[in-house]
């Protein structure tokens, strides 16, 4: 199973980015010096000499722009794995960035990825898993209010057969019908859902993002940040928010049902 056909450039920009680098100095050095030693003595050197010295310097230029599009593409890849905070962010992002967010924790996992392109929006094969000598067929589903049917499920093991895969996984930010599960069970078809998601993407973040910044606690006259969560209210069990004093500019902490509630700590 390959890559959706496309350009040189998107194929190298898709490889690691060394893989840029290699292919065009390699490509300058074979067409800059290669082909001229080989073609030394030939009649049809000095017609297609002046040709492969052109080719030389696209071969080079492409092979430099593919490492640089590939580098920036992982950079991408590893900020938006390790800006994930929870499921609410992981919905939020388009289709495409999902699937490139399911690619990273995989790859994190010591898996060699292939993001195929050919499954788009609508599902089918997004991502190509290889380790241990194993191949590994991915759908992503960005399905956060929606269960995951059984006929999804079974789609990919009919890919599965087809292109004589070890296993499929399939990838979503929701869960998936009791049809679904029980189908897949007892065959090479892994399951995950968005907790289990989550939480395969928070144990290889590099960068776990922070919790949500604590309130500022009053402790005599000064104010001490800390990273716990604000109290509740004493008077209606509301959270707490911070607040200042119009004519002193004392802080202190008052409800967040204010003016309903006027209970302060």
């Amino acid at each position: 199973m390959g890559r959706a056909k496309g350009n040189l450039l998107d194929n190298l920009a898709a490889l690691p980015w060394p893989a840029g680098i290699v292919f065009g100095i390699g490509g300058f050095v074979a067409l800059r010096l290669g082909l001229p030693a080989l073609l030394r003595g030939n009649p049809f050197a000095p017609a297609v000499l002046p040709m492969a010295m052109l080719m030389s310097w696209f071969a080079l230029v492409v092979g430099l722009l593919g490492a640089t599009m590939s580098w920036f593409g992982q950079r991408h890849r590893r900020r938006l794995l390790d800006a994930q905070q929870g499921l609410d962010s992981i919905a939020a992002l388009g289709w495409r960035h999902f699937e490139q967010l399911v690619g990273e924790a995989f790859r994190r996992q010591g898996y060699t990825v292939e993001e195929t392109g050919l499954g788009g929006a609508d599902g089918g094969i997004d991502l190509i898993l290889r380790k241990d000598g194993r191949r590994v067929l991915v759908q992503c589903k960005q399905w956060r209010r929606r269960q995951i049917p059984v006929n999804v499920v079974r789609e990919m093991y009919g890919l599965l057969a087809h292109h004589r895969a070890d296993a499929v996984k399939i990838a979503c930010a929701g869960s998936y019908t009791r049809d679904a599960e029980k189908f897949a069970d007892g065959k090479p078809i892994e399951l995950i859902g968005g907790e289990e998601l989550l939480r395969m993407m928070r144990e290889v973040q590099t960068s776990p993002p922070r919790t949500m910044r604590a309130f500022e606690v009053v402790e005599s006259t000064s104010i001490a940040s800390t990273l716990i969560a604000p109290p509740d209210c004493p008077k209606c069990g509301k959270p707490m928010v911070e607040r200042s004093n119009r004519t002193t500019g004392q802080k202190f902490l008052g409800c967040s049902m204010f003016p309903v509630c006027r209970g302060v700590r």
